[in-house]
């Protein structure tokens, strides 16, 4: 009968006032082991419960997870920006702030164009005032675009005959000139720039060729024309690529997106004057290593603690944006002390930092950076006290211990990172040139998100890593402040280098 009851519980059943009386005359040693099991599983439904709710809790600003996530419902405590502002006691309204240097339109001195409009009459009297000489003139200006006319240019190769040997001569044509009928490099360069910057999907590039050009194109030929594109890029991404891999200091990170439907990853490595894309089918090990930087890297690698990043035999630096996200979480969600504490000391490093960067200094004096790992330390070890880390894993009911590694709590995980990889977390107060956070791959990654919500996906292999190499090629020249549709023109005419001399 006790095995019957057992069984009623593990299925939901509720006991009713006759079934518990029953087991209550089994006798006391039935009740309490039923007691014991019941209690067990209490414990077990509470620990999933409070995993469950620490998920739901979790949100752009206390976690990983894109702003995207978050729907339309803001979260509702402050995140990292707001922390520090609620530190420095700043609370500022939207819009322009106090001091700042508005921008919009100014008058030109010589306008393209002036139309008079005349005084034909007096308003009062009505008397004719055709020709009457003017007092002066009330002026303003509108700033407009001309009607997009196509221009066509037609070529011609002179045919010579040598009056001597009877010869058969004709011109070149210029290299880019290849066929009969075709489009210049200029409307290439925006049909590119659209679907690749701009990230208009192909049907709505031909809808703006035909609104505003008055240009019937089709989507095939933008296929093509980026194919094109991609093909003379392919020297430019071996020079890209070269760069990153001297680089003193890059950015490493990755993203998931879709191709033919299926989940693949693209990863990026960037500094803030050169960015590399390209597609994997792996997110570890196996893609970085066929990508082919961070093997022979031997700068700083700034990442997000992706393990396989620091498998790598380089300096390495960690992205503190992460790391404050996963304290806030820790503060507001398990009312970790340390972790405040924490948030606190990153943010004054920074602080301090920033101040001595812009004073000119190249470093913190030593009596700062002692004092900064000083307050480093104690933190930790207060981490250490308040998530004490077990050895050796605990006897169960029948006095074994658990065997392989013991299962660490977050709060656990997050403390033994910050003590174990404290120069890599610290790298920004060491050495200027280490940025604070990963932030420059994760803003070069986010357009392929913008871009998977317009698209969706990718529909080919070959595509995907068409607009990977293209895009890599749009974000340099936008970091080195070029104008993108003059740079993508001249790749159509046959100068696509992104050397240090031609983007200076």
């Amino acid at each position: 009968m006790y095995i019957l009851y057992i069984n009623i519980i593990k299925a939901g059943y509720v006991m009713n006032h006759k079934e518990a009386l029953d087991l209550y005359n089994l006798g006391p040693e039935v009740v309490i082991k039923h007691l014991c099991e019941i209690h067990a599983q209490l414990e077990t439904a509470q620990k999933q419960v409070k995993a469950l709710q620490e998920q739901l809790q979790k949100n752009s600003r206390n976690s990983s997870k894109p702003p995207s996530s978050d729907g339309f419902k803001k979260p509702k405590r402050y995140g990292v920006n707001e922390h520090q502002k609620k530190r420095k006691g700043k609370k500022r309204k939207p819009g322009g702030q106090k001091g700042h240097k508005g921008s919009g339109l100014t008058a030109v001195e010589k306008p393209d164009r002036i139309k008079v409009h005349k005084v034909y009459k007096c308003k009062k009297c009505k008397r004719s005032l055709e020709h009457v000489a003017p007092t002066g003139y009330e002026a303003r200006q509108v700033f407009d675009i001309p009607p997009v006319e196509l221009e066509i240019t037609e070529h011609r190769a002179e045919i010579k005959d040598c009056p001597d040997c009877n010869e058969i001569n004709k011109a070149e044509f210029p290299e880019d000139v290849k066929g009969p009928v075709q489009y210049g490099p200029r409307i290439k360069a925006i049909a590119v720039y659209m679907k690749n910057y701009q990230l208009l999907p192909y049907k709505r590039t031909c809808e703006l060729f035909k609104d505003i050009f008055s240009i019937d194109i089709v989507e095939g030929t933008l296929v093509n024309i980026n194919k094109d594109c991609s093909k003379q890029l392919e020297l430019t991404m071996e020079e890209i690529r070269e760069v990153l891999k001297g680089a003193p200091v890059s950015h490493f990170d990755e993203t998931g997106c879709s191709v033919e439907g299926k989940r693949i990853w693209l990863h990026v490595a960037s500094t803030p004057e050169f960015t590399y894309f390209e597609i994997h089918d792996k997110r570890g090990r196996e893609a970085m290593d066929d990508i082919g930087i961070l093997p022979d890297f031997k700068g700083r690698a700034i990442h997000d603690f992706w393990q396989s990043y620091l498998a790598y035999d380089c300096n390495h630096g960690l992205c503190n944006a992460h790391l404050l996200r996963e304290l806030i979480f820790l503060h507001e969600e398990q009312n970790q002390c340390w972790a405040e504490n924490m948030i606190d000391c990153l943010l004054d490093i920074k602080e301090a930092v920033e101040k001595a960067k812009n004073n000119g200094k190249n470093t913190l004096d030593n009596a700062t950076t002692k004092y900064f790992e000083k307050q480093y330390d104690t933190i930790v070890e207060a981490g250490l006290a308040e998530n004490p880390i077990l050895k050796t894993s605990p006897k169960n009911k029948k006095g074994k211990r658990k065997r392989g590694r013991i299962k660490k709590t977050k709060a656990q995980n997050l403390i033994c990172r910050f003590c174990d990889y404290k120069k890599e977390i610290l790298a920004f107060m060491y050495d200027f040139q280490v940025p604070f956070d990963n932030n420059l791959a994760e803003r070069d990654l986010r357009m392929m998100k913008v871009q998977q919500k317009i698209s969706g996906t990718f529909r080919s292999r070959e595509g995907s890593k068409h607009f990977c190499r293209i895009r890599s090629y749009i974000s340099t020249i936008r970091k080195n402040a070029k104008n993108v549709i003059d740079s993508i023109r001249k790749i159509f005419q046959g100068n696509s280098s992104v050397s240090s001399s031609d983007t200076s």
